[in-house]
């Protein structure tokens, strides 16, 4: 098997992220709960985008917001997604390929728009999502290539779309070409309720040890563990994942390495949180760059913490100063 020629490969959302200010009110009067994601159909998309006030657009996903975090550090990256031959499918292409990384899945018809998460940003920079999902959850099998999966160092699979049946194919038939080359597996769990809709899922892959590297926030890995205490958890799927990466907010983050050895890093400081959309993605962003540069674990977990805190300091879920500059101050 040749070597590599991308450090990270990723399986995600292909969606542009609307981004607006809101208020409690506002969230009141549409029944949505605050700092939670909800899925939405195209009608509920249409009327919610009408009553929410002036926006701005970023492409976003979950995945792709994490590889153009990692491609700013020095990582080079290819994204397999899919969007719809229309305005906000341009957009997510157009922004993917500026900031270097290889996109070439072609955009279906536009009979399903693209996908839009439509982001309401509170007072105190918490975020409350609505996703349609759009021309995101039909992309088909066969985007997931041989040899491009072959030829990623790391292959990054993005739980929020593990949901629609097309999208959950591929990535099924991703993972067994990537464990066949000798390649490594991600998984980021993306969200509470995706582990509780596919945890069986989930679990068997861990369990199988079908993944390499384990991303999610304490509140993803209690459900995925179906325990309460948060260090039985951690122990728990530690046994099961090579390196378990958890994110707890304002309280750092920690890595499990082999089941044994842990190391955790404090959140890096800022002056205000101003959107807090896109800190788990850019995390990871940070970690992976880092390993893939060959950095140590601990170093990895503080270019996550620089990246997560440069996103959160702003609206919108992709880094806007130089990451690489940031890391270089911090870890020289």
């Amino acid at each position: 098997m040749t070597a590599p020629t991308l450090d990270i490969l990723a399986i995600g959302n292909a969606i542009v992220d609307v981004i607006a200010a809101t208020d409690d009110a506002f969230l009141s009067q549409e029944g949505m709960v605050k700092g939670q994601m909800q899925l939405i159909d195209a009608p509920r998309a249409e009327s919610l985008y009408a009553g929410m006030g002036p926006g701005r657009e970023v492409s976003g996903g979950s995945a792709a917001n994490t590889l153009a975090g990692a491609a700013m550090m020095g990582a080079s990256c290819g994204f397999i997604g899919q969007v719809a031959d229309d305005q906000l499918g341009a957009v997510f292409v157009h922004d993917i390929r500026a900031q270097g990384i290889a996109f070439d899945v072609p955009a279906r018809d536009a009979s399903v728009p693209t996908g839009r998460c439509l982001v309401l940003v509170s007072e105190d920079g918490q975020r409350t999502m609505n996703t349609f999902l759009g021309a995101a959850q039909f992309l088909p099998t066969s985007a997931a290539d041989r040899a491009l999966v072959e030829s990623a160092a790391v292959l990054l699979l993005e739980g929020y779309l593990w949901d629609p049946a097309e999208p959950r194919a591929a990535m099924q038939d991703a993972i067994r070409i990537a464990r066949a080359a000798g390649r490594k597996v991600a998984l980021g769990v993306s969200a509470t309720f995706c582990i509780l809709n596919h945890h069986a899922d989930f679990v068997a892959m861990v369990e199988a040890g079908d993944i390499d590297i384990l991303f999610a926030n304490e509140e993803e890995l209690v459900a995925l563990a179906a325990l309460d205490d948060f260090e039985a958890a951690l122990a728990k799927i530690a046994k099961s994942v090579p390196i378990l990466v958890v994110t707890r907010g304002a309280d750092g983050a920690i890595a499990i390495e082999n089941g044994t050895t842990r190391h955790e890093v404090a959140a890096e400081p800022i002056d205000r949180i101003v959107d807090t959309t896109g800190a788990g993605d850019l995390f990871a962003a940070g970690f992976l760059a880092g390993q893939a540069k060959g950095r140590s674990i601990a170093d990895s977990l503080t270019m996550g913490a620089v990246a997560a805190a440069e996103v959160i300091s702003h609206y919108g879920a992709r880094p806007e100063t130089d990451l690489n500059a940031l890391v270089t101050a911090r870890l020289g």
